[in-house]
């Protein structure tokens, strides 16, 4: 009997323990909107629902994805930024960690105001594009990773739906001059090294679209 009561109490101190520990790691929400309000907002809107397509949109983003782009945005023990952008790397600078958590689960927790394709003479092409890739130039099928509505897989791939076409198209051509490489196993500037402007521009488009 005596025991049982100790393994018991030990078992609840545990429980204690993890409580205190988990809730020690949760990000600071109140700290996280105060930063996203008067650091973030200007740019991406303080709920992340930017308004200029040069921003991209951040609400509804996975967590995992924005804390990796904000990281890659600072330099760190002497090493330049992985994701040279100079107004990013400013504003990341004064960051800690736990700064950075805390604005991507805040963001991601925000609801997105998508945009909407525009070309109707590119949505079939863009619809190919993003269904099937093209096989003839090995060139693989967007859905088989940001998912068939764009919206990515968790800690893997970014959401894509909805976001602003013109962010999107930015995107890929700066992988395609490698003006951006933070992408793993360089999987995206050698996807987008195969890709033309027209078939840039129509899967852009497309994306912008998805829900």
């Amino acid at each position: 009997m005596i025991l049982r009561s100790l393994i018991l109490s030990l078992a609840v101190a545990a429980g204690f323990a993890h409580a205190e520990d988990k809730a020690a790691s949760a990000p600071d929400a109140g700290k996280a909107q105060q930063i996203a309000a008067g650091v973030c907002a200007g740019c991406h809107g303080a709920d992340g629902n930017s308004v200029a397509a040069v921003n991209p949109k951040l609400a509804g983003q996975h967590p995992e994805y924005i804390y990796k782009q904000l990281r890659n945005f600072k330099a760190a023990d002497g090493k330049p930024a992985e994701r040279n952008n100079p107004i990013m790397g400013g504003m990341v600078a004064a960051l800690s960690d736990d700064d950075m958590k805390g604005l991507a689960s805040y963001f991601s927790g925000q609801k997105l105001n998508p945009e909407a394709a525009k070309d109707a003479k590119s949505i079939e092409l863009g619809q190919k594009l993003y269904r099937a890739g093209e096989a003839g130039k090995g060139l693989p099928a967007c859905a088989g990773c940001h998912g068939p509505a764009g919206a990515g897989i968790p800690a893997q791939f970014p959401r894509l739906g909805g976001q602003f076409a013109e962010y999107t198209e930015a995107q890929l051509k700066a992988f395609r001059a490698g003006e951006r490489a933070n992408d793993p196993n360089q999987m995206m500037r050698m996807i987008a090294i195969k890709m033309t402007d027209a078939e840039i521009k129509a899967v852009s488009d497309y994306i912008a679209g998805l829900r």
